[in-house]
């Protein structure tokens, strides 16, 4: 009951400062404090105010927001130790990662700009080709 009373007054104060700042012909401001002054009076209207006063001055609220802090930091804790072995950690098997492709060669700029005279157009791709059956793919 409290909550509510203050939230009206704090509504009705809003709308006098607003209906000032109109009479001084500062639309823009006195539409914008309207604004900011109605939110505590919808909040009343609504019912929020009084389950949001319910759950301030209950014990078992708060024991319920620390379960949700421990559970959070439970998360975090584990991830954060996840990242820091994934970055140490050797793949399974004990082997290196291999390369996708360890015997191609690098690709030279000159014969990918420029063609030989004698090479049909289907010809270009043939390294490509020879890595991709290489894979099986």
């Amino acid at each position: 009951m409290l909550a509510e009373t203050i939230c009206s007054a704090v509504s009705a104060a809003g709308l006098g400062i607003a209906a000032i700042s109109a009479y001084r012909k500062r639309f823009l401001s006195a539409a914008r404090i309207a604004a900011y002054a109605l939110v505590p009076l919808g909040l009343v209207m609504t019912g929020a105010v009084e389950w949001i006063a319910d759950t301030a001055f209950s014990p078992v609220a708060w024991a319920g927001f620390g379960v949700l802090g421990v559970a959070w930091l439970l998360f975090m804790s584990t991830r954060a130790v996840e990242r820091r072995r994934a970055g140490r950690e050797v793949p399974a098997g004990g082997a290196e990662p291999r390369a996708v492709a360890p015997a191609a060669s690098a690709p030279s700029r000159g014969a990918a700009a420029k063609p030989r005279a004698g090479q049909a157009a289907g010809e270009d791709f043939s390294d490509i080709e020879a890595i991709l059956k290489k894979h099986g793919i």
